[in-house]
């Protein structure tokens, strides 16, 4: 990584290079899946480590603004016990039930956002306690759900751009 990295943080202009760089992306990701997962793995991990301490979240909260968040039931009974609501007021007020079970937050931005900031952050779900999970084995397992976030996350962002400068990837000429 070039000395003095200074992160993209610019929603807007990671949102336009995602949508000036999709072919790119696409070509890095089938890139990366030549390679080792546990080199991969590492190099992500490294990048994050580097990465994140540099991009403050609480000035972003995009990922808080603009994503669906599952839970399960321990999750929901650890919330509504701590807001003091009975699970059927707190379901009703905040959950979307699918019919496999399956739960989300009800709206989006986040309920529990506020000023960039999660109101139940000791209470968050592990969902939002893993985003953009790239401390995480198995990267190339998420690739797609990577890409999917890439545009609105600017950890994400700044970490696969400098995955692909480490990777000597051939980056597309743009104009």
């Amino acid at each position: 990584m070039k000395p003095n990295f200074k992160p993209q943080t610019d929603l807007q202009s990671i949102a336009d290079f995602a949508i000036a760089h999709q072919a790119e992306n696409d070509r890095f990701s089938a890139f990366i899946k030549e390679f080792n997962d546990e080199d991969i793995d590492a190099k992500v991990q490294e990048l994050d480590a580097i990465i994140s301490p540099t991009i403050s979240c609480t000035d972003c909260g995009n990922c808080c603004k603009s994503l669906m968040v599952c839970l399960n039931e321990e999750e929901a009974n650890n919330l509504s016990s701590h807001l003091k609501m009975d699970r059927p007021s707190f379901d009703e007020q905040y959950l979307e039930k699918g019919s496999n079970g399956m739960m989300i937050m009800n709206q989006m931005p986040c309920h529990f956002l506020q000023d960039n900031k999660c109101t139940i952050y000791e209470y968050r779900f592990e969902g939002c306690k893993e985003f953009p999970a790239l401390h995480l084995p198995h990267f190339k397992r998420r690739v797609f759900t990577t890409f999917m976030h890439y545009d609105r996350c600017p950890i994400i962002f700044n970490v696969v751009e400098q995955l692909k400068n480490e990777m000597n990837f051939e980056r597309t000429q743009t104009q």
